[in-house]
């Protein structure tokens, strides 16, 4: 937080999720601690790189400046100039419904991925106990007893051969 403080195009804040941050943070998806969040403000992305100094400063010096953006369209290019002013052309109410669909369909697909995790995790938990049974059936059918019956008679074969 030190090596940014002062900066016009970074800003490093603390939040305590548990505290007075918690709206903030239940606004900006933050489920679990810590967790690293970059972007613009009004739309922060997950940081998923590396968590000490050095990876962190390279990941800031890279990527932690003025973006395109409709406060800095001087950034963007025509494309997203072009993109930006047709969606300023949108009432408040349609933006509202466009973003309201966008987060469902993140919402989706995260309840779909729960939903299939679960169910891998339920079909390995079975995978685990068949093999443990079927080693068990096997172990109880005498295997270790027929082991040291070979170890025993290759013994003997060694005796016999000096």
């Amino acid at each position: 937080m030190k090596e940014f403080n002062g900066s016009g195009s970074a800003l490093i804040a603390d939040v305590d999720c548990t505290t007075e941050g918690k709206p903030l943070c239940d606004n900006n998806g933050v489920k679990g601690f810590p967790t690293i969040k970059f972007g613009d403000p009004s739309a922060l992305e997950d940081y998923k790189g590396g968590r000490d100094y050095d990876a962190l400063k390279k990941f800031a010096d890279e990527n932690l400046k003025p973006m395109c953006s409709p406060a800095n369209l001087d950034l963007c290019d025509d494309d997203k100039k072009k993109e930006i002013e047709a969606l300023m052309e949108f009432s408040e109410e349609d933006l509202n419904a466009k973003i309201a669909e966008g987060d469902a369909k993140i919402e989706e697909a995260e309840s779909f991925f729960k939903n299939e995790v679960e169910t891998l995790q339920a079909s390995y938990q079975k995978l685990m106990s068949d093999k443990d049974e079927a080693i068990d059936a096997v172990k109880n059918s005498g295997l270790g007893l027929m082991k040291s019956v070979l170890a025993a008679k290759q013994k003997a074969e060694d005796k016999d051969e000096l």
